[in-house]
């Protein structure tokens, strides 16, 4: 889908401080358009449905998201928290301003991918963005990061599945959609020479159309450098819509769909057999750039979740391939079939099982695993009568009680008759 203009009123205001430039960006939505070379492609990387709903900075989230309470986060990070782990984040450049992100953002390998515009569409001209990514004026970027690697803070219950993992800020494209495919491919690239151990890519085509070859060469190419390559699956699932987006349907990539609180596919969700895994997607809070936090809907938000799992077996397993670790999270995920289903993939990922039951690696999820390998039970079987062992043994008992009883009464007896006999002489 296509980014489209804000239907305010009115020229925007001149370019200020970065606050106020935040503000003006938060009435577009955060659907990107990134066009491939000869081919149009549209990227959506998050649900529209929440997009003005959010201004910042914002007020902080005090409680616990549900998207948390789920997860026994003691146990979860009984081992490690990630730390170690460097987590790229291509997207629209993350704040590394929040308080939560301050000691989570490493922006000195930060890196924009995205040209300064002369001036916008109401003749004003912005101020340059940071080379580095730690300008986000959509949001997006911001909010993916906190959902891996927020620290924890004391005026809120929100924390990142990883939090003390370290975010590289990829700037690479923004809400006028001025990503391109090359572009991505660069970044990710990028990426694997800033020693990313895993890559998040919120963004996917909307159009059953493949990206210019440079992309899956670049996802290729971090595979086999030992990187784990995490995409969100889209958001064109709306009405039972099935269609191959990239770069979630490359081969090696973990491709995110987006659950409920029922742990059932998100309306929106995208659904395909390139689907591996669901993550919670719905009424996800995260950071905001500026401060605070909001609410967003997508897919976008769910790979960022599965991402820090990621992150977290990275750091428990570093010998482990970028194969172990996506079997890893499928294997371990919570479902209500045997195997895949292109809804969900092989189920909801399981933050707490992924990061316990993990004594052996596996080079990819197996259907009803440990079942086919063992010896069916064999049943008990039932006697509708009694057994002729059964009955021989309850006679021998009556035998041997009659036999104790007769002699007693005869004992008994002749006491009795002796008895009488004295008696009888006596008198």
């Amino acid at each position: 889908m296509k980014a489209r203009t804000s239907e305010a009123a009115g020229p925007r205001p001149a370019a200020g401080t970065f606050r106020d430039r935040c503000r003006r960006w938060t009435a577009l939505p955060a659907a990107v358009a990134l066009t491939a070379v000869g081919l149009p492609v549209a990227w959506a990387p998050p649900a529209a449905a929440d997009v003005g709903q959010c201004t910042f900075p914002a007020k902080p989230y005090e409680g616990r998201p549900w998207s948390l309470k789920r997860v026994l986060l003691e146990e979860l990070w009984k081992n490690t928290r990630g730390e170690g782990v460097r987590v790229a984040v291509i997207d629209t450049g993350v704040d590394d301003d929040h308080p939560q992100l301050k000691e989570a953002v490493d922006a000195g390998s930060g890196r924009r991918f995205l040209k300064d515009p002369e001036k916008d569409e109401y003749g004003n001209a912005p101020e340059p963005l940071a080379k580095n990514g730690t300008d986000d004026l959509v949001g997006h970027g911001t909010k993916v990061a906190g959902i891996i690697a927020a620290r924890p803070a004391d005026d809120t219950g929100f924390v990142g599945i990883a939090p003390e993992a370290t975010i590289i800020p990829i700037q690479q494209n923004d809400a006028e959609g001025r990503g391109t495919s090359k572009t991505l491919a660069a970044a990710i690239d990028y990426a694997v020479g800033a020693d990313a151990d895993v890559i998040n890519i919120s963004q996917d085509t909307a159009g059953a159309v493949e990206p210019d070859p440079s992309l899956k060469e670049a996802v290729d190419r971090a595979l086999a450098k030992g990187v784990v390559v995490v995409a969100s699956a889209g958001n064109d699932g709306q009405g039972g819509n099935v269609k191959e987006t990239y770069p979630a349907s490359y081969e090696g990539v973990i491709a995110v769909a987006s659950s409920d609180r029922n742990n059932e596919r998100a309306p929106f969700s995208q659904s395909g057999d390139f689907v591996d895994v669901a993550a919670p997607g719905v009424d996800m809070i995260s950071t905001v750039p500026g401060g605070g936090h909001c609410a967003d809907n997508g897919t976008s938000f769910s790979a960022p979740y599965v991402a820090g799992v990621a992150a977290l077996l990275v750091a428990e397993h570093p010998d482990w391939e970028p194969r172990h670790i996506a079997a890893q999270i499928m294997q371990t995920a919570e479902r209500s079939v045997p195997g895949h289903d292109r809804h969900v993939g092989w189920g909801v990922v399981d933050p707490v099982r992924a990061l316990t039951e993990d004594d052996r690696r596996i080079d990819e999820p197996v259907a009803r695993e440990g079942l086919d390998k063992g010896e069916p039970p064999t049943p008990a079987k039932l006697h509708l009568g009694e057994t002729t062992r059964e009955r021989n043994e309850r006679l021998g008992t009556y035998a041997v009680i009659g036999g104790g009883v007769l002699v007693s009464v005869i004992a008994g007896g002749s006491l009795v008759h002796r008895d009488w006999r004295r008696r009888r002489a006596a008198g």
